[in-house]
């Protein structure tokens, strides 16, 4: 038998290996596939999919925060007429196979705690909402169907008038009507329109003006065409200005807004 220090060494070494792979044998043998699907719904309104991006979702284990999963959404909006017009009865889906979702499939041995968070809109900063909330994982025990369902609540709002430090020539503004325009959709970018399912007339949609930090006005947006809002300001001073676009629904309790900035010369 060979009894070199270099062959005992490649023994230690071999017999230390094969222990290892066994015991991360033994630890995925144990271990056992589990899915769960997470869909994200915008609040009073459908799924966030594909369309808008998708939601970001990051299931953690609670106990040591490890990352378990994490991906985005991909999918539709879902179905109009069975989300926002059908009657719902207890354990009725919501959603069908093309509505946005994120599946998971996680190895677990044991029951585990998670947090599942989602964010959205993923490319909208001052819009994005962080909702979570936690379950059981059990193993072996699939939640599927319409899945884990969090809520996104709001409004995204781009103001597209005035731009952003946008330095304005006060000649060109004086004694003339000053536009303010804002694009606004629903979480899951559903549209809003004049007596729609989204209904503009039940919205109240306004713009604080501010000038050198101080509050000028209050002025209310008038709907224009599909998801676009307008109103006219009268400029009468130079100076910085600041303008907060706000929309509320006291139905819904859905609010959103935006914030622009810029120079009068």
């Amino acid at each position: 038998m060979n009894n070199t220090p270099i062959f005992l060494m490649i023994q230690c070494y071999l017999k230390k290996l094969l222990t290892l792979v066994l015991l991360m044998n033994a630890l995925f043998m144990s271990a056992t596939e589990t899915k769960i699907v997470v869909r994200v719904k915008a609040k009073d309104a459908k799924f966030i999919g594909s369309s808008l991006g998708g939601a970001y979702v990051i299931i953690r284990n609670n106990q040591t925060d490890e990352i378990l999963a994490q991906g985005k959404t991909k999918g539709s909006t879902g179905n109009t007429d069975l989300i926002m017009n059908t009657p719902h009865q207890r354990g009725q889906a919501i959603s069908d196979s093309n509505t946005a979702k994120f599946v998971a499939t996680i190895d677990i041995d044991e029951p585990t705690f998670v947090t599942v968070e989602a964010f959205s809109p993923i490319t909208n900063k001052q819009a994005r909402i962080n909702a979570s909330t936690q379950l059981w994982l059990i193993p072996g025990k699939h939640i599927l169907a319409d899945g884990l369902i969090i809520e996104i609540p709001g409004f995204i709002i781009d103001i597209l008038e005035p731009r952003t430090h946008q330095y304005i020539p006060f000649a060109s503004v004086e004694n003339k009507p000053f536009k303010l325009r804002a694009n606004i959709v629903m979480m899951c970018g559903c549209t809003i329109d004049k007596e729609g399912i989204w209904d503009s007339e039940k919205m109240e949609v306004k713009a604080i003006v501010k000038l050198n930090g101080n509050k000028l006005s209050e002025v209310p947006l008038n709907f224009v065409s599909t998801n676009l809002f307008e109103a006219e300001l009268t400029l009468a001073k130079k100076g910085d200005y600041e303008v907060i676009i706000y929309a509320y629904s006291s139905n819904s309790g859905n609010t959103g807004v935006d914030k622009v900035n810029y120079i009068i010369y």
